[in-house]
């Protein structure tokens, strides 16, 4: 039996969904989207039992990012996200802070990946897919042993990311939409930014780009 664990919280103003993914063998932990709410999710890893080691920003936007920081600061962590991505974070017209907020905001990724990039974390192998449509460095993280896939603001339950926020692109977005439908399994279980989950299975059959 795999020791795979995914555990979902939603956080922030926009109702994001954050996820705290763990090892059960380990109790180490990895955190992909901490829109908000630094202390609700580290009391949920301390219920849980489980101790972060890193960071996956799937893009941006500061409703996945605002508790990156604060949470990096606390249990000594590094931030992932897509090296496309950098532009985004660390401007507060891109990620929308300024926005939402009226006020700068920039955070700097102490690790930034590339298309395809496969690395190790909580005794899982990832690999990251860069999926441009929702931001110019939109991306999605995929674990195959485990059939997982976080798909961010990229791919939702038979929906998908807007695409009229700074850098994001109509184009790019079907063409991110269409590379996850055609080359991932159908059992994967995706876990999506927003709302509840689906597998690709599921958006093959009802998702809007999925006719294109």
């Amino acid at each position: 039996m795999s020791n795979f664990r995914v555990k979902s919280l939603v956080v922030g103003m926009v109702e994001t969904n954050c996820y705290v993914i763990y090892n059960e063998g380990t109790k180490e932990a990895v955190i992909v989207d901490p829109g908000d709410g630094p202390k609700q999710i580290s009391a949920k890893c301390r219920e849980y039992g489980v101790k972060p080691v890193a960071i996956l920003l799937t893009h941006g936007h500061f409703d996945h990012i605002m508790a990156a920081d604060v949470l990096k600061e606390e249990w000594g962590l590094k931030i992932y996200s897509s090296k496309k991505e950098v532009e985004v974070l660390t401007d507060g017209n891109k990620n929308l802070m300024l926005k939402w907020y009226r006020k700068q905001y920039s955070l700097m990724p102490d690790v930034t990946l590339l298309d395809n990039e496969e690395f190790e974390l909580i005794g899982f192998r990832w690999k990251m897919f860069v999926t441009p449509g929702h931001t110019i460095g939109s991306c999605c993280y995929y674990i195959a042993d485990e059939d997982v896939l976080f798909s961010g603001d990229t791919l939702f339950a038979m929906s998908y990311g807007r695409v009229d926020f700074p850098t994001g692109n109509a184009m790019d977005m079907l063409a991110s939409v269409k590379k996850l439908l055609t080359t991932l399994p159908e059992a994967t279980m995706v876990y999506p930014g927003h709302n509840g989950p689906t597998t690709i299975a599921h958006e093959k059959k009802y998702n809007p780009l999925a006719r294109y």
